[in-house]
């Protein structure tokens, strides 16, 4: 098995690194502290020579952070990442790649009502499962965390495979206004890409309503696979579904250099937002930024 990049471009300035380690001496320490006058320690690797690597303006020193550190007297030779290990030299530790993350397996959430009577859920039957069609904005559902596209597997213990849109809806309103148990699946039909802003801040992809239409050739968006006839369901963790592409590429632009996007088929989007107006997209989902 080998190690996991969240971008192409973690892969090729980790592969760089490797050949470096391959070929230079043990990588020095990076001190704790720096003694007054001491001349600066030389960071490993040194990527002077990347300054401008795949467009992109790398740092050594940031690099370096994002790298795990070999303690002093380790005499361990440098043999790489072990395998299934997640090695982000450009991406390091960041927010909204962690905010964005579909995990694995499947969780429990309790959810209650708001004082209406309201969860703040609306669901959609599709392929015999159940999914979250819409979150509102300061609700319960919100505030548990639930996203647009999670599969509901079970409501207060009972298998929610095969009901409709209509029973499941009916279900939720007899429900408890206390507490109602749902165990989840992160969001099935998505997945999420890891770009990098280039040197004038662009990743290099176009939205028309929300649905990428085009990548351009080259760019960070074109080399980690971005898809036309795919909708940007998120940036960075926070839902944009029914924001005006003005609005979308105004978070774009504001969203740091390392930008993760949570896309889905355009067929499947479709279909889950089917008979939901744009205006109540645009002005009930939730559009907060989740913990990460």
């Amino acid at each position: 098995m080998s190690a996991l990049y969240p971008s192409l471009e973690d892969l090729k300035v980790d592969q760089v690194i490797q050949a470096q380690a391959r070929t230079s001496p043990r990588m020095p320490t990076l001190p704790i502290q720096e003694a007054a006058g001491s001349p600066p320690a030389v960071l490993y690797p040194n990527l002077a020579e990347l300054e401008n690597y795949m467009g992109l303006s790398l740092s050594s020193q940031e690099v370096q952070q994002s790298l795990p550190q070999i303690p002093e007297g380790d005499s361990t030779a440098v043999s790489g990442p072990w395998p299934g290990q997640l090695v982000a030299p450009v991406s390091g530790n960041n927010l909204g790649l962690r905010r964005a993350e579909i995990k694995p397996g499947v969780r429990e959430i309790h959810l209650c009502k708001d004082e209406r009577g309201k969860t703040g859920l609306r669901l959609r039957a599709i392929d015999k499962g159940l999914f979250v069609q819409l979150v509102q904005a300061n609700t319960p559902a919100s505030l548990v965390g639930l996203r647009f596209g999670d599969q509901i597997l079970q409501i207060d213990g009972r298998d929610c495979a095969g009901w409709s849109t209509d029973k499941a809806h009916r279900v939720l309103k007899k429900a408890s206004e206390e507490k109602i148990v749902m165990v989840i699946r992160d969001r099935p039909f998505q997945r999420t890409v890891t770009m990098h802003k280039d040197s004038v801040g662009h990743v290099g992809f176009f939205v028309k309503k929300g649905k990428v239409v085009s990548v351009v050739k080259g760019s960070s968006a074109a080399r980690n696979g971005l898809l036309t006839s795919h909708y940007v369901c998120e940036v960075n963790g926070q839902n944009v579904i029914g924001l005006k592409d003005k609005a979308l590429m105004e978070i774009l632009a504001t969203s740091g250099d390392v930008i993760t996007l949570t896309i889905i088929p355009a067929v499947i989007y479709e279909h889950m937002v089917k008979k939901l107006s744009p205006t109540l997209l645009h002005h009930t989902m939730d559009h907060s930024i989740p913990d990460a």
